[in-house]
């Protein structure tokens, strides 16, 4: 991770992004202790992790790691199916709207084009990892 990336992370953390990615963890676990959430447990710790830690990390394609399993087939796009219309485009909305009041601030740019990633992430999770920018820039 470049020293640019971890300083933006830093203040990320100091600057609310704990918070979120709190909220996220916290969300993870209600949907994992019950049994209709299950299925989606994992893309909103994945999004809590993201949340924590966007600057370096990079969402790809969990087919290219793990090869072809039940959340990169069929079953995956139904699942990110189900998440869009039951969360994610509201999810996405917030980041969006977060990053248009931090892009008015020469300051906040960086902050809102974190807030973009997350939105594209929050938007369709499932079948989707994390990886640093440096694995992701090897892997194409």
């Amino acid at each position: 991770m470049s020293v640019t990336a971890l300083i933006l992370n830093i203040l990320w953390l100091a600057l609310g992004g704990a918070i979120a990615a709190l909220g996220w963890f916290m969300a993870a676990f209600v949907l994992m202790i019950t049994i209709i959430g299950l299925p989606w447990a994992r893309a909103a710790f994945d999004n809590g992790v993201y949340t924590l830690w966007p600057f370096g990390a990079k969402p790809i394609n969990r087919e290219i790691l793990y090869g072809n399993e039940i959340g990169t087939g069929p079953l995956g796009f139904l699942g990110n199916i189900i998440w869009f219309v039951l969360a994610g485009w509201w999810l996405a909305l917030g980041h969006v709207i977060a990053a248009f009041f931090l892009g008015i601030t020469i300051i906040g740019l960086p902050f809102a084009w974190a807030h973009l990633k997350l939105a594209g992430f929050a938007l369709w999770p499932i079948g989707r990892t994390l990886a640093h920018s440096e694995f992701r820039r090897r892997a194409y």
